[in-house]
């Protein structure tokens, strides 16, 4: 009888898409996804050189290279590597992108949220990353999540995880202090802000991690979670991204 009413759902959510067809989130076109074809097909595919680290634009002057990697690298994560090994980001955090992580995360449109996670999973699979283990959000203060009622991370970390084959766990990383947002302070600010804002609940030892976040600004709080990820035992933390800023 439930495997009859699920059918009986999709079937009249199917049709309900149909008769009353979305607006698109961009342009503003008649469309039954979040992104109608032509800005879906526009949007993902910029052609851009990233930090492999921390996934940074890089122009053909930044570009650095380890001795026994390929793949470019800023001079500030040659110079100073983070905790983090690796970065994948979508797009630039910037118009009209930058809409759909406002619409997530203060409008809680979740639909922004499978749409991030659909293409950062075809991202991965066009890498030649390892598969993580667990994916993990990163998490949000109590008060926040009170005040949101939801985390915009894990909107993100859960269709990302079930369409790679491999769990999700929110309850690995807790935020344990509420920290002012990130977006008003500086880099060294943002460094302090975080540093001890983390705690880990469940076993990482030897194990890859993938860490999903919705923005990527200065990279102080994948680095501050990384670190604790480290000391708790994790071999490698990945960060999945949505959308990374040009510049801190």
């Amino acid at each position: 009888m439930p495997s009859r009413v699920r059918k009986f759902a999709s079937t009249i959510k199917r049709l309900t898409d149909i008769a009353l067809p979305n607006q698109c989130a961009l342009c503003g076109n008649l469309s039954q996804e979040l992104l109608c074809e032509g800005c879906d097909a526009q949007y993902w595919n910029e052609p851009r050189l990233r930090c492999a680290t921390c996934a940074l634009p890089l122009g053909a002057s930044d570009m650095r290279r380890e001795r026994d990697d390929t793949r470019a690298h800023c001079a500030a994560c040659l110079e100073s590597p983070p905790a983090f090994n690796d970065t994948l980001a979508l797009a630039d955090y910037r118009a009209p992108l930058d809409t759909l992580a406002v619409e997530l995360k203060f409008r809680a449109r979740l639909a922004a949220g499978e749409t991030f996670a659909r293409n950062l999973h075809a991202l991965f699979e066009d890498s030649d990353l390892p598969v993580p283990d667990v994916i993990v959000p990163v998490p949000l203060s109590r008060a926040r999540i009170v005040a949101r009622g939801y985390n915009q991370a894990w909107a993100i970390a859960r269709p990302l995880a079930r369409s790679m084959g491999v769990p999700s766990d929110a309850s690995i990383v807790a935020r344990v202090r509420h920290t002012s947002a990130q977006s008003r302070l500086d880099q060294d600010a943002r460094r302090r802000n975080v540093a001890s804002a983390f705690s880990i609940s469940g076993d990482v030892r030897g194990k890859h991690v993938g860490v999903v976040d919705d923005v990527m600004t200065s990279g102080a709080t994948l680095d501050a979670l990384a670190r604790m990820l480290k000391l708790a035992g994790a071999r490698r933390v990945t960060n999945f991204v949505a959308l990374r800023t040009p510049k801190d």
